[in-house]
């Protein structure tokens, strides 16, 4: 067993080894890697010291001055800021570190800041919804401005044009995306004095029509390939087999399951309860199969953490599990399957193609996949061939 007494420490952080070590060790850390992340809470206690700063003084910039001088006297590891993100993570848990006290750096870091509040005061969006926005501005901001920093009085009608059309080059649905997450940049800068005139009614239109493409659904035997498949000895794997029994048979979005709570699961009732978009719950029924392989998940393969949802990372720390987390799940699973295309929407597309198959009615369907409207449905009538089939006229013999 390691002592973290074994680490020599002094300077300001001192007193909070004992609670960091029994923390990290809350959180799965393996007691090297533990001790490892120790040694340079106490490297970066005795800089502290050095350079006269206590607690209360940390910032970003001086994480990034301890990084560089770390590199500077010859260390190879633990030279990213990711290094000492358990110890501020800590730290901010017990409230002896705040995040404000992280001093944002660039203009363009302040106007997300401001944006990201905006979104959610004004819009009312989750959290998952702000960062995707925020990120888009980021990456626009990056595109238009490059390093500089950002002249967006300067923006105008042209410039929104060829960006428009430089992202026109993908897919209909990402280009609508992004077309979205410009009109609600333009109109925050409009609204909030950073553009003088409201420049969101200048982004151009993307020609992509309701109910005009077919779902794409995994076959049947694909859907077999891939329940059936994978080494339930590994943590990850079974906990990736749920993900995906789950999203093929309740057609679950990647949000839902990352929002997944203990608490939501009824297993007397056989049901749980689903958050999907905005923030709304829905009760769902829990089918045998996937409680089956839920309930030998949550016994053998999730590890113990503190937090209440469902799935975990699979390496410490043990954290809840984000959607990107989850879709990069699912395309693992489809890999490992032998199937080459679609992501972690297809199993949503799959789960509504298998009802309508079994003759469910898209009501019903609109029901399980908590549609607001049944005409969100109605793309999954164009799937049903059988029933299309009665529809279609015989062709006039004779005709030319």
């Amino acid at each position: 067993m390691i002592d973290p007494a074994s680490v020599r420490f002094r300077g300001p952080l001192r007193v909070h080894v004992d609670g960091f070590w029994a923390a990290l060790q809350s959180q799965g850390y393996s007691p090297l890697s533990a001790r490892n992340l120790l040694l340079v809470a106490a490297h970066f206690s005795r800089w502290l010291e050095d350079h006269g700063f206590a607690v209360n003084d940390l910032s970003e910039e001086r994480v990034a001055s301890f990084l560089a001088h770390r590199r500077r006297q010859g260390y190879v590891q633990y030279l990213s800021p990711r290094a000492l993100d358990p110890l501020l993570d800590y730290l901010r848990g017990i409230g002896v570190v705040v995040r404000a006290a992280f001093i944002v750096a660039t203009p363009i870091d302040r106007l997300l800041r401001e944006y990201a509040e905006y979104l959610a005061r004004e819009r009312c969006l989750s959290t998952g919804t702000i960062r995707g926005y925020t990120d888009f501005a980021r990456e626009f901001a990056r595109v238009r401005f490059g390093t500089k920093s950002p002249r967006w009085d300067r923006l105008t009608p042209s410039d929104i044009a060829e960006f428009v059309l430089r992202e026109s080059r993908r897919s209909v649905r990402y280009c609508k995306h992004k077309v979205t997450g410009l009109r609600s940049l333009l109109r925050f800068l409009h609204v909030h004095g950073h553009i003088p005139c409201d420049l969101a009614e200048c982004v151009p239109a993307v020609a992509g029509w309701r109910l005009a493409w077919l779902p794409r659904a995994l076959e049947a035997d694909q859907v077999a390939r891939l329940l059936r498949q994978g080494d339930r000895r590994s943590t990850a794997r079974r906990r990736d087999a749920v993900i995906v029994r789950l999203m093929v048979r309740l057609g679950l979005r990647a949000g839902d399951v990352a929002a997944l709570e203990l608490d939501d699961l009824d297993w007397r009732a056989g049901e749980m309860v689903v958050r999907g978009k905005g923030k709304r719950e829905s009760r769902l029924p829990l089918p045998h199969d996937v409680g089956r392989e839920l309930a030998a998940y949550l016994r053998r393969g999730r590890p113990s953490a503190v937090t209440r949802k469902v799935f975990l990372r699979s390496r410490a720390p043990y954290r809840a599990l984000t959607p990107s987390g989850v879709v990069s799940a699912v395309g693992r699973a489809l890999r490992q399957a032998g199937i080459a295309t679609g992501g972690a929407h297809v199993l949503r597309h799959t789960a509504a193609t298998e009802m309508l198959r079994h003759g469910a009615s898209l009501p019903e369907i609109a029901h399980v996949l908590r549609h607001r409207h049944v005409d969100t449905t109605a793309i999954y009538a164009k799937v049903d061939f059988a029933a299309l089939g009665t529809l279609a006229q015989p062709w006039p013999e004779g005709a030319a």
